[in-house]
Parts: structure tokens; C-alpha cells; sequence
């Protein structure tokens, strides 16, 4: 984190050096961490080259997951957990970074991700560069959504 806001403040401040027009776009994808389909990750990290044992593991590690409500005494009945990574371990934020590394391949404008936290941003002292900026954004949505 702190390595991500150095960069950005240095990339920044030269940009307002020369008096440079730039926009940000400081994204928190809501609950981010819940929403990541367990059947999308496995087939994403089945991409990026990851099998066999290590593979398996994983997708063992995520199934078979249970939540239920207790309100009061009175418990919901059981369900199954079909998404999400579990925060509170070291393999989980590590399974989401691998699950939206593609982010990068969206947009044509700098970017840094953090976790769930990402900050978009580019010089925009021109048409062209105001444009490249919502063709991100447009990216992003369709990114995001797929």
C-alpha cells in the first residue's frame, strides 16, 4: 500500500510540475472480497497456469463452505457459500489479487490496485486524453460485469 501511494504521489506531483491536467479515479469495489465466484477463480487461476495438486487444493479449500444466521437463539437453516474469498487468512487476499489481475488489461491509462482499491488516473489536457479516460471507465463496467 504505502509503495503504491509513494508511486502515485510522485507520478502526480510531476504531472502538477508542469502544469499538467490530470484526472483520478479512486475505485472501491463494494464487498469486493464476497463476490468473487469460486468457479471463476478456479478457472482463472487454471489460466494463469496453476494445476494438479495446488489446483485442487484451492478449489477443495473453498468448497463445501456453509454460513447460517443466528438471530436471538433461532438459527437460519444452512446454505452454501458459492463466492467469496475468506478475508481473515493469507490465502484469501492473495486469491483476489490473482482473481482481478486482468484489470490492468482494461485500461489504457495508469493504474494501481491495492486489494479492493484501485486508482485510475491519466493527463487529461486534451480531447483525446478526457476521452481515453471514459473509454477506461466504460472498460471498467463492462470488466467489472463480465
Amino acid at each position: 500500500m504505502l509503495t503504491n501511494l509513494l508511486n502515485f504521489m510522485k507520478e502526480i506531483s510531476k504531472y502538477l510540475d508542469f502544469r499538467y491536467l490530470v484526472d483520478i479515479l479512486y475505485l472501491d469495489f463494494q464487498k469486493a472480497f464476497d463476490k468473487v465466484p469460486h468457479c471463476r477463480l478456479v478457472s482463472k487461476l487454471a489460466a494463469y497456469g496453476i494445476s494438479g495438486d495446488v489446483l485442487r487444493w484451492i478449489e477443495n479449500w473453498l468448497s463445501r463452505r456453509k454460513q447460517r444466521v443466528v438471530l436471538g437463539g433461532r438459527a437460519s437453516e444452512w446454505s452454501d457459500i458459492l463466492s467469496g474469498v475468506p478475508q481473515g487468512s493469507v490465502l484469501g487476499p492473495v486469491l483476489f489479487v490473482l482473481y482481478i489481475t486482468d484489470i490492468d488489461d482494461t485500461v489504457n491509462s495508469k493504474i494501481l490496485t491495492f486489494a479492493d482499491d484501485t486508482i485510475i488516473y491519466s493527463r487529461v489536457d486534451s480531447v483525446e486524453g478526457i476521452e481515453r479516460m471514459q473509454a477506461d471507465l466504460r472498460n471498467l463496467v463492462v470488466w467489472s460485469k463480465e
